[in-house]
């Protein structure tokens, strides 16, 4: 899988299928599989780009502050690096951030803008549980925190589903690239200090805003005020999965998209 070394780390990405180009960016402790049920339906009709973010997987972790302008920098970078000078772009919670930051610093790139399950700005119930999940990998196991993390990521009809958390916990820790605890730290500070509101309206390319009702993390305000704030925003309310709805409804998710990104040819 390669690498490159990019504004002062080595970034890891990977790049499958073929057409129009599309960036996927991952959210907080996850790393470029976690779009991997998506991928059958996107590979289809898209060459797919993937990425670790700094802080995560096979991308460097370095114990020292990170920031969502830093992480969209080195999206940016990849992009050049590779030779693609347009490119639709997805990103799912702080990958949403980093889409946004993308987008706003590099307007002649960004095609298409999918925020999942993403903000501008959090609230202080917000900031004090990503605080407390950078926090807690200090202090807890892999399995414990995986049990912290669960219930604030996936719906209740998640739980529903014979051998579902076993089936995930089982995956976290076979994983043989786990996160370090200086790692998740710097990325929830990245997350809790970024703030887009008041620059929303400088993202003027098409732009859909998908959420779940179920999602307790970042709630449907949080997406409702993207798209307010996004002159050409669509906002799509799903009724099944929670915040991670890259695993909670991998299907409804891809559907939202590719019916998007066809609208935007």
């Amino acid at each position: 899988m390669p690498k490159l070394q990019a504004n002062g780390i080595e970034l890891f990405y990977n790049i499958q299928g073929t057409g129009e180009p599309l960036l996927l960016i991952p959210g907080f402790a996850c790393d470029y599989a976690h779009w991997d049920l998506l991928m059958p339906s996107l590979v289809t009709e898209y060459q797919v780009i993937r990425l670790d973010n700094r802080g995560i997987g096979q991308s460097s972790a370095p114990d020292s502050p990170y920031s969502i302008k830093q992480m969209a920098k080195d999206a940016a970078i990849l992009l050049e690096h590779i030779g693609v000078s347009k490119v639709h772009v997805a990103g799912h919670s702080m990958g949403g951030q980093i889409a946004q930051e993308l987008a706003l610093a590099h307007p002649e790139k960004v095609h298409s803008l999918m925020l999942l399950a993403t903000f501008a700005i959090g609230d202080r119930r917000f900031c004090s549980i990503i605080e407390t999940l950078g926090d807690l990998p200090r202090i807890l196991d892999p399995e414990a925190y995986f049990y912290v993390v669960l219930p604030w990521a996936v719906s209740e009809d998640f739980y529903l589903i014979p051998g579902a958390v076993e089936e995930a916990l089982k995956l976290k820790l076979e994983y043989p690239f786990p996160p370090t605890p200086h790692g998740l730290y710097h990325q929830s500070r990245a997350i809790i200090s970024s703030n887009t509101l008041n620059r929303l309206q400088e993202i003027t390319c098409p732009t859909l805003v998908l959420v779940s009702q179920q999602d307790i993390l970042t709630p449907i305000k949080f997406s409702e005020q993207l798209a307010q704030g996004i002159s050409n925003a669509e906002l799509v309310v799903l009724k099944r999965g929670g915040h991670d709805l890259l695993i909670d409804a991998p299907e409804a998710v891809a559907t939202a998209m590719l019916n998007f990104l066809a609208k935007t040819r």
